[in-house]
């Protein structure tokens, strides 16, 4: 049995984005062990409290962040099922956006916050886990197999909340599977060849669904989009108007 204060002490390391082996092999705790600790190390809560479940289902407490995450859920995220009966939900983030990682922690630390979370390290990102029985009831899109395999539809309440906070959504999307680069091309004026520079925004998935509730937001927060094929496959929602690309940059903005 070990303490408290070395059960955080370990968890601290493997937050700071030391692997499972890394943190085993400077404790001398199994990983095993660890690993089982980024489930729950105290009891925050002995209620096991969700939205959906009660007698008159309701919304999630922190529909902004509930909104965000649903976005990070449906670009980069899966729920799969622990041995012991509870659910992991994982979103993976990657190495390069530290902010990103940061964000989507305290997303659903303010959805669940009766669950801890972790931060798992993988080859080239970090899984942000949490364990919960309720994570199935809060992202009823979970379901056996790839996203763009099967149907994506948005419950009632889901939409609601996203109509209400569709800016928190696309943020999710685009930090998820979009990104934020800077195009550029040459002019001759006055007979000097001279580059200009212009952003705009790509969000890339398979799922047909996905990417029609990503433009359909969009269209109700007044962005134009267009559609760029890869191949014969229309997996590109591109954002190049300028006035366009001012309402991204003002609600959303880049990875960091």
């Amino acid at each position: 049995m070990y303490d408290i204060v070395t059960r955080k002490r370990a968890l601290s390391l493997l937050d700071r984005g030391h692997s499972l082996n890394s943190v085993s092999k400077q404790t001398g705790i199994s990983r095993a062990a660890i690993r089982q600790w980024c489930v729950r190390i105290e009891p925050i809560s002995r209620t096991t409290q969700c939205p959906r479940c009660e007698h008159v289902p309701r919304p999630p407490d922190a529909p902004e962040a509930y909104a965000y995450l649903l976005g990070l859920y449906l670009g980069d995220g899966c729920i799969s099922r622990h041995p012991r009966g509870s659910h992991a939900l994982r979103i993976a983030c990657a190495d390069a956006w530290p902010g990103l990682i940061t964000e989507c922690r305290e997303a659903v630390s303010r959805v669940r916050p009766e669950n801890s979370v972790c931060r798992v390290r993988k080859q080239g990102c970090v899984m942000v886990t949490s364990f919960s029985r309720h994570w199935p009831c809060l992202f009823p899109q979970h379901g056996p197999g790839r996203k763009h395999t099967r149907s994506i539809v948005l419950e009632p309440w889901q939409q609601a909340i996203v109509d209400a906070h569709p800016w928190q959504f696309i943020r999710g999307l685009i930090h998820s599977d979009g990104c934020r680069i800077t195009n550029w091309t040459t002019r001759t004026v006055g007979g000097e060849r001279k580059r200009y520079e212009y952003p705009r925004y790509f969000f890339t998935n398979k799922s047909d669904d996905i990417r029609k509730l990503f433009t359909d937001t969009l269209a109700k927060v007044g962005v134009e989009w267009s559609i760029l094929a890869r191949g014969s496959s229309p997996f590109n929602v591109s954002v190049a108007r300028r006035a366009s690309v001012a309402l991204m940059d003002a609600h959303v903005g880049p990875k960091y």
